[in-house]
């Protein structure tokens, strides 16, 4: 592996990182299983793990920590917090209250004493950015976390977080953890170029598009994706297929996998630092591992930006980030009265 710089933390990590949300009940229930698996993605080179307090409710995060257990200063280790950990309306968000326990929490299912990034796992629009901060510069102090994360934070608040830090001396935000594949390139207009800018670390998640870039979700085809079946409408967007086609086509003439090219792309961009590898078994990780070396040649780059535009998705990707005006009507819409008397 050749590492590269995590932003500005002085941190070196692989270009490959472990994502592992499909260890646990969700993906892989098996944890012995799941334990090789990370077992083997160190032993090819990958140094940086990725997890959640929300994948499979926390199950993961133990099946991190158990294999770990004698390796953990040989890994550049990220947990994340927001999502719902109970029915209890503060088990989730960017409080300082919730941000403290939940930390806590990952603590102790990692089975370790301190996270090296630390991310929001979400923008929270009803709580002030200063108080996640400084929640977290705290947490910081502490010695419990190295660096402050976030997670699929739009570019207006990855520039509000630096302003905030910059304004109240707080600790700044190091890393960014954008969605971004060949058919989802949005982020290209001003997430990467923000970060960038601010000196971000930038690892992406879903470079292979929940499944698409695998090969196994084709036109007209019977497919054995699992997610396929309970997202048809994600799986079945016509235009998604029809770039699927044709990028298949690509990696044919390039003499490569399909997962090798998609993986290839993303992290080509000169703002990425790492693409996760979330794989639920360990013939899907040995498939990633082994184009870890597959370079894209700048007319394959061309290629694909004649088929996927720069800057454009190709349908919706399926766990974004919304603005609460984009799901409540009310936000975006005048009272009937105020129209009126316009």
């Amino acid at each position: 592996m050749n590492y590269r710089n995590l932003g500005k933390t002085g941190i070196k990590v692989s270009p490959y990182a472990l994502g592992t949300m499909m260890l646990g009940a969700v993906g892989n229930p098996d944890h012995d299983d799941g334990i090789r698996i990370i077992h083997k993605a160190l032993d090819a080179g990958i140094n940086f793990i990725d997890t959640a307090d929300f994948y499979s409710q926390g199950e993961s995060e133990q099946i991190v920590g158990k294999a770990l257990q004698g390796r953990r200063d040989q890994v550049v280790l990220t947990t994340k917090a927001h999502l719902p950990m109970g029915n209890d309306p503060n088990q989730q968000g960017n409080s300082r209250r919730w941000l403290t326990q939940a930390l806590d929490d990952s603590l102790r299912r990692l089975q370790t004493d301190y996270i090296d990034v630390y991310m929001v796992h979400r923008p929270s629009p009803e709580t002030d950015i200063e108080e996640t901060l400084s929640a977290l510069t705290d947490l910081m102090r502490a010695g419990k976390i190295r660096a402050i994360g976030t997670s699929t934070f739009p570019a207006s608040q990855i520039v509000e977080a630096q302003w905030t830090a910059d304004r109240h001396h707080l600790a700044k935000v190091r890393v960014e953890q954008p969605s971004y594949s060949i058919l989802n390139r949005s982020i290209e207009r001003e997430v990467l170029p923000i970060c960038e800018q601010y000196g971000l670390g930038v690892m992406v998640w879903s470079p292979l598009h929940m499944g698409m870039l695998t090969g196994r979700v084709r036109r007209s085809q019977q497919t054995d994706a699992t997610r396929a079946t309970r997202l048809p409408h994600f799986y079945g967007n016509a235009q998604k297929l029809d770039a699927v086609e044709q990028l298949v086509s690509l990696a044919q003439e390039a003499g490569v996998p399909l997962t090798h090219l998609a993986m290839a792309f993303t992290i080509a961009h000169p703002a990425v630092t790492a693409a996760n590898l979330g794989p639920r078994t360990q013939l899907q990780l040995d498939d990633l591992l082994a184009g870890s070396q597959f370079e894209l040649s700048d007319d394959l780059l061309d290629r694909i930006d004649a088929i996927v535009a720069p800057g454009t998705d190709v349908g919706p990707l399926h766990a974004p980030y919304e603005t609460p005006a984009m799901n409540q009507p009310s936000l975006r819409r005048r009272p009937a009265t105020a129209r009126s008397a316009a």
